[in-house]
């Protein structure tokens, strides 16, 4: 099949905005992270979309939660709960601080960790919990913020899916004491590459600042901690300005997307489709759904048949307990995750490009009815 008729799983969504955007940023010479306009700009309206007082740019989400995890003094020995189903990313922000990643298996309906679980797994070493709004679907913030506030543990959301999704009316970021997002290519906004952590806390807005610059001091190359060089560019954030200020289209865009799949995906028995509960409001990152064993085919024989169709799938994430280099680790902790390890051999997402058309959408849906008899 030629590379035209191919679906992808997405497609970034880029206009004549944004590269007039990094255009004058580039005539302005904004093309490092040290000065300009449009890195403050972009962490201040960015910061003010999530509902915090502060945003701190950096080069991929997946820095952004390293230094969020550095910044709140997570260290050697120490153990941090987090989402059993996600990116590697976020248990390497644990790792490179040289601390323990201890996975909260996921709760079947939403595929988010399971609160009911997190007191279980906490010991004397836990310092914070990571929790991941997997696909664009919330987790329960006011549980887990509970929870940690009982236990004095830091909470550091990874919303690199998540971008604009509510709990309760409040955006994804603002519960804990730091959000971390990601504008990689395929993310509700992007950069490029790129992302931001965002908190309401001035101290640890000013500390992940330093360490984000290599841990300058006063007077300048007097350094009091080990920083991280994790600057974006300028020319990076005049893009995502561009991009911030059609978030609210892009969002209407993946829920009109997920609408239709759900309309024409409704009557398949034995495909569990992506929840979205009375408290939240899902922003559907990608379409993921579930292939359960009464479906007739199972998950990869699905995946197979799309693409002899031309359309991409991609599977879930394998989980943190299944990973080879964290179960080498000392200190690694074995637990159980069976939901998570289920919905990685089960569950796969579909395309879910912006301006995915009713009729690819429903081209897509055809070759499942037709798969599954």
């Amino acid at each position: 099949m030629s590379d035209h008729n191919k679906i992808p799983v997405h497609q970034p969504d880029i206009g004549e905005e944004e590269i007039a955007s990094v255009v004058a940023a580039l005539r302005r010479g904004e093309i490092s992270g040290s000065f300009g306009e449009a890195i403050p700009e972009f962490e201040e309206r960015f910061a003010a979309y999530c509902g915090c007082k502060y945003g701190i740019a950096v080069t991929s989400g997946t820095t952004a939660l390293q230094l969020a995890v550095a910044a709140a003094d997570v260290g050697a020995g120490d153990e941090v709960l987090m989402s059993a189903s996600t990116n590697i990313a976020t248990a390497l922000a644990a790792y490179r601080q040289n601390a323990v990643s201890v996975p909260v298996d996921s709760e079947p309906v939403t595929w988010n960790l399971d609160p009911d679980l997190i007191e279980t797994l906490i010991t004397p070493r836990t310092r914070a919990i990571i929790p991941v709004h997997l696909f664009g679907h919330p987790c329960d913030m006011e549980r887990i913020t509970a929870i940690a506030r009982k236990h004095r543990l830091i909470v550091i959301e990874d919303c690199a899916e998540s971008h604009g999704a509510t709990w309760r009316g409040r955006r994804t970021g603002c519960f804990g004491d730091m959000g971390c997002f990601s504008f990689y290519a395929n993310k509700i906004i992007t950069t490029g590459e790129g992302g931001m952590v965002v908190t309401n806390d001035a101290a640890l807005a000013e500390k992940l600042r330093m360490l984000r610059n290599l841990g300058f001091g006063k007077p300048r190359f007097y350094h009091p901690v080990p920083g991280f060089n994790f600057r974006m560019t300028g020319y990076q954030a005049a893009m995502g300005l561009a991009q911030l200020a059609k978030i609210d289209e892009f969002i209407a865009c993946k829920r009109r997307v997920a609408a239709t799949y759900n309309e024409l995906l409704s009557g398949v028995r034995g495909l569990q489709l992506p929840a979205e509960l009375p408290d939240a409001f899902n922003v559907y990152w990608m379409y993921a759904v579930v292939v359960d064993p009464s479906l007739g085919r199972s998950r990869d024989e699905l995946a197979a048949i799309l693409a002899a169709e031309g359309i991409e799938t991609r599977t879930f994430f394998c989980p943190m307990n299944m990973q080879p280099f964290l179960r080498a680790q000392a200190g690694f902790r074995d637990v159980a995750c069976p939901v998570a390890e289920r919905i990685w051999r089960d569950g796969f997402y579909l395309p879910s490009a912006n301006h995915l058309s009713e009729a690819t959408i429903a081209r897509i849906c055809d070759v499942i009815r037709r798969a599954v008899g």
